[in-house]
């Protein structure tokens, strides 16, 4: 049997770091992973997609480089090239993390884990078993995809981990589910050629972020690039051949060569034997903690995915860190409430804090400045004229509550709102912070002037005759 001060199940964004940040604490610290290091994010989700959409973008960039001076004739996409590049990507990144492991005397354990006392786990791998003794274990078990039951099993019908398994583009698909990771992938294989139509069951696709977001990026999905997006019915009838599959929306029958479902992610617990260290999950399948990422056994935190938070890979890096301190040093610290979101559609979408549209819902009065990228001179002359970004401030304070924004590079824009609402600034103090020009950036400033109808780059609003 080995021992060690903390154990961490699961070597995703949230479980790696919580290892590491262990290890620098003093402590000998032992990682368990039953498939690769750097879970679902490094793997089969953040990383990949991106790289696939980075691909994606630099072909449309090419299309129309025409818009900006730059005459490409005969670019064709290579997919074939650009899977191999994103399989080289991972495979860095997870050699990195071996590394990173190894350099703070993390011992990685290969296999699944499961409880046999709240202190000691079995982890069994190729019909052999570890038994591990643990002061503190933290949970970072991540989560799947979920495909509903309905759905045929058959290679035409995929999930994300699925497709992104595959080495050739369909000609068109049916991606069932408007939210971020349906959205993303409409968008990558859409700017890729391929004829793509959305299904969402829901009103609207992206309810994540404000009505005025969805209708910006809706508009640019369904326009430049040609995605069908069918709202307020569900998918229903679907059947699948070596041909291609077939289903129905509303009364209208649709076809494509490939099913991409897309309808949210459940945690991973199973075969952790939960019960044998006291530890129940929730209705919904997860396990509950508190601020401070306890659960209710004494010892064992959990993070990320497999916990009621949002499903985001720095969600749950930020958590790991935060519960390898609380676990080593009995010095309790909150879980960080500020968590800003990034979605890769094209346009892109920044969002952190609290929404304009969930404020109406809590019948809360604020202030909103808002400040379209057609009025920054970087965005005219990047080609990049669409799209906006907006605050939420308290009426009474001034202090900012949120922010979103959805055109070019607003997933790398929102990290400047997201510390700025951690700090608790006013927009006034954010509108006097001097921005560099030209760039995407002063968005901001010029948002925060707009909040008090100061803005310099837009036209006044219309009075109401007296």
């Amino acid at each position: 049997m080995d021992t060690f001060d903390v154990v961490v199940v699961g070597a995703g964004p949230g479980g790696y770091p919580a290892a590491i940040r262990a290890a620098q604490l003093g402590t000998r610290v032992a990682i368990v992973e039953k498939e690769q290091l750097g879970g679902t994010c490094l793997n089969w989700g953040c990383i990949p997609t991106k790289a696939l959409i980075a691909c994606a973008e630099t072909f449309a960039h090419a299309k129309h480089g025409a818009d900006l001076g730059v005459r490409v004739e005969g670019a064709v996409p290579d997919y074939h090239a650009m899977i191999e590049r994103k399989n080289q990507v991972v495979t860095k990144l997870r050699g990195g993390i071996k590394q990173l492991l190894g350099a703070n005397g993390v011992t990685i354990i290969e296999g699944v884990a499961s409880f046999d006392t709240r202190q000691r786990l079995i982890v069994r791998n190729a019909g052999k078993s570890t038994t591990l003794e643990a002061k503190k274990v933290i949970l970072a078990t991540g989560s799947t995809s979920a495909v509903p039951g309905f759905l045929p099993r058959h290679p035409r019908v995929v999930e994300s981990r699925a497709f992104l398994d595959r080495n050739t583009l369909p000609g068109s698909a049916v991606v069932m589910g408007g939210g971020i990771i349906g959205c993303e992938f409409a968008c990558m294989l859409a700017q890729l050629g391929v004829k793509v139509t959305v299904v969402e069951m829901l009103e609207d696709i992206l309810n994540v972020v404000d009505a005025d977001v969805r209708r910006e990026a809706r508009r640019q999905m369904e326009g430049s690039q040609g995605i069908r997006i069918l709202t307020g019915k569900p998918l229903e009838n679907v059947s699948a051949d070596d041909n291609g599959i077939r289903a129905n929306v509303g009364g209208e029958e649709i076809s494509a060569e490939l099913l991409l479902v897309a309808v949210g992610r459940k945690a991973v617990t199973d075969g952790l034997m939960l019960a044998n260290a006291g530890i129940q999950t929730n209705p919904q399948g997860c396990i509950e903690v508190d601020d401070c990422l306890q659960t209710a056994a004494a010892g064992i935190f959990a993070i990320g995915d497999v916990t009621p938070t949002l499903q985001l890979a720095h969600n749950a890096t930020s958590q790991g860190t935060i519960a390898a301190e609380n676990a080593v040093t009995g010095k309790l610290r909150k879980k960080e409430t500020v968590i800003p979101s990034c979605i890769f559609t094209s346009p892109e979408i920044g969002n952190v804090g609290l929404g304009e549209d969930e404020a109406k819902k809590q019948g809360r009065e604020v202030r909103v400045g808002k400040f379209m990228f057609g009025g920054l001179g970087k965005a005219l002359a990047a080609g990049t004229a669409y799209g906006f970004v907006k605050l939420i401030a308290d009426p009474g304070t001034d202090q900012l509550l949120g922010a979103q924004a959805v055109g070019s590079h607003a997933t790398e824009l929102i990290s400047e709102a997201a510390v700025a609402i951690r700090a608790e600034l006013t927009a006034r103090e954010l509108g006097r912070t001097i921005h560099c020009h030209p760039t995407l950036g002063e968005s901001w400033m010029e948002a925060a002037h707009a909040l008090h109808g100061e803005c310099i780059h837009a036209a006044p609003r219309r009075r109401a005759n007296p």
